[in-house]
């Protein structure tokens, strides 16, 4: 394990303060003392970089993240960011809001001064008072899922998504494709909806706002419980749809339980695209786009980190493009199944 300045701290029975000084060459420091902290240091094997000397300036070896809600794609975000932050001195400090109303003060909490070095800011939308709490504060900022020109960002191209999954069903012969979305406040989920619109669009097949359902419970709905009353609610609409996208994997696991209910089969009666690629899902066959949810983690989690030892202030923003997982809740493209049969 590195050795760090809290343990030449503790060794040298001197503050953590005094020990940064000693190593940054501040004249404000007893030479006897420093002579002592020098020594310890040199028998520890300590390295000075400059992840720990930031640290030292900071009191604070604290990375906070502001999530709005917990759902798998998190869990599976989270455990890129945990890898990553476990080949560091840092500590992570999770700051989870149960509902988006709740998102103002877990940040403000994380944004305490001094409280952490740095913050990765996840989904939410970077609103004006967003966007003035993140610039006035003394942390480092990273955002992850969500995106404003002013600070570093790492996303997914959701509406490249919503057209591959929509066209995936288009291919397959669908020709009256529902979506399932989750609130049109979230931005992945509005995006989605924009390359829906553009897949049936480029397709030459109108847009039938009959066949598109949301929902906005708890979550911005994107949980099981809201996929479920969605499709219910699609499915008693007079024209039913032959295909769906919907756009969460979370989502996808309720439509898949009204279906069941309804008696219709998957994919003979309704095929079904997702998103995310959980891996709960890829035991059940869920046809989906793949999101890096582990990947886009531990990117922002290690630009964050670079941003901290470098002291950059120039910002990169960095898209993800999601892949097309084919399972068994759709069917053969039109081609493939031409082809078999001419065999």
């Amino acid at each position: 394990m590195d050795v760090t300045i809290y343990d030449i701290a503790e060794r040298a029975s001197v503050s953590i303060a005094t020990v940064s000084r000693v190593l940054n060459n501040s004249t404000r420091v007893a030479e006897a003392t420093r002579q002592r902290v020098l020594e310890i240091a040199d028998e520890l094997g300590y390295e000075p970089h400059t992840s720990a000397q930031n640290l030292a300036r900071r009191q604070s070896n604290l990375i906070a993240v502001v999530l709005p809600w917990a759902t798998n794609f998190f869990l599976e975000v989270l455990r890129g960011v945990q890898d990553r932050v476990a080949e560091t001195s840092y500590d992570v400090l999770v700051y989870l809001a149960r509902n988006n109303k709740e998102v103002e003060s877990r940040l403000d909490r994380a944004l305490k001064k001094g409280r952490a070095a740095g913050v990765l800011f996840l989904s939410n939308p970077v609103t004006d008072a967003f966007c003035e709490k993140l610039k006035n504060s003394s942390a480092t900022v990273v955002l992850a899922d969500t995106y404003h020109d002013e600070f570093e960002s790492a996303v997914v191209d959701n509406v490249l998504g919503g057209y591959v999954a929509t066209n995936h069903l288009i291919e397959t012969g669908c020709r009256s494709v529902g979506l399932i979305m989750a609130s049109p406040r979230s931005v992945p989920s509005a995006d989605r909806r924009r390359g829906y619109v553009k897949a049936l669009t480029d397709a030459g097949i109108a847009v039938d706002e009959d066949l598109i359902s949301f929902d906005a419970e708890a979550g911005d709905g994107y949980t099981e419980d809201s996929g479920y009353r969605t499709m219910c609610e699609l499915l008693s609409r007079p024209r039913r749809p032959d295909g769906v996208f919907v756009t969460s994997d979370e989502q996808a696991i309720g439509v898949l339980r009204a279906m069941r209910e309804h008696g219709l089969a998957v994919p003979d009666d309704i095929s079904v695209v997702g998103f995310d690629d959980i891996p709960l899902l890829r035991y059940a066959g869920l046809s989906t786009l793949r999101q890096p949810m582990y990947e886009l983690g531990r990117f922002a989690t290690e630009r964050l980190i670079k941003k901290l030892e470098s002291g950059d202030g120039e910002s990169q923003h960095t898209v993800f493009a999601p892949e097309l997982i084919v399972r068994e809740t759709t069917r053969q493209a039109v081609a493939a199944v031409a082809a078999e049969e001419e065999e």
